[in-house]
């Protein structure tokens, strides 16, 4: 994978191949950027609207791209602080606190008609809007997109040892959410 990332970077970086090569970068990354993004704001069209942005933003950057993370662990941290961007505007806008803005956006899911999950899934969405914001990025990540810590820590700039401490307790407060009746 690192060489092929490597390639598609040289031709990200050259003029003359930049647009073909971003044709596949998109096409490659775009599924997993967008269910990263749906997993934050919950909403089918916002998640749309940020991965847009995501990549608009990942085209005008590429260039200042250094290598120094993974090509995608660089575009995760875009889409991550695109997300968060969103929806702390989105809370200032509407006057809610993050917390009541993440309940506000579990309420719109159970009638979301691009939500394929049953009861169980809603439960989980719930728990996790529970979490503080670190705590859900870090479960979402590992959980949902089942990202190693080390590309965790790449994307959100912290060690593994907290990311780990992070995850587990968040998973507990899920546990502990989830058997409550």
């Amino acid at each position: 994978m690192k060489l092929e990332e490597d390639i598609l970077l040289k031709r990200l970086q050259n003029p003359k191949t930049l647009k073909n090569a971003f044709g596949e970068l998109v096409t490659l990354y775009k599924e997993r950027l967008y269910w990263h993004i749906r997993n934050m704001v919950k909403d089918h069209e916002d998640s749309d609207d940020i991965l847009q942005n995501t990549f608009i933003k990942i085209f005008k950057n590429i260039h200042n791209f250094k290598g120094e993370s993974q090509l995608y662990s660089w575009m995760y941290r875009i889409a991550t602080n695109e997300s968060l961007t969103f929806l702390n505007n989105k809370a200032k806008r509407i006057q809610l606190s993050s917390e009541e803005l993440q309940n506000n956006l579990i309420e719109k899911l159970e009638s979301d008609v691009y939500f394929e999950g049953d009861e169980i899934q809603l439960k989980l969405q719930k728990a996790i809007a529970t979490l503080p914001e670190k705590q859900q990025l870090v479960f979402n990540m590992k959980y949902f997109q089942e990202l190693k810590y080390r590309e965790i820590a790449a994307i959100l700039g912290t060690s593994e040892g907290a990311l780990k401490a992070s995850y587990h307790i968040a998973a507990k407060k899920i546990e502990d959410y989830l058997k409550m009746d």
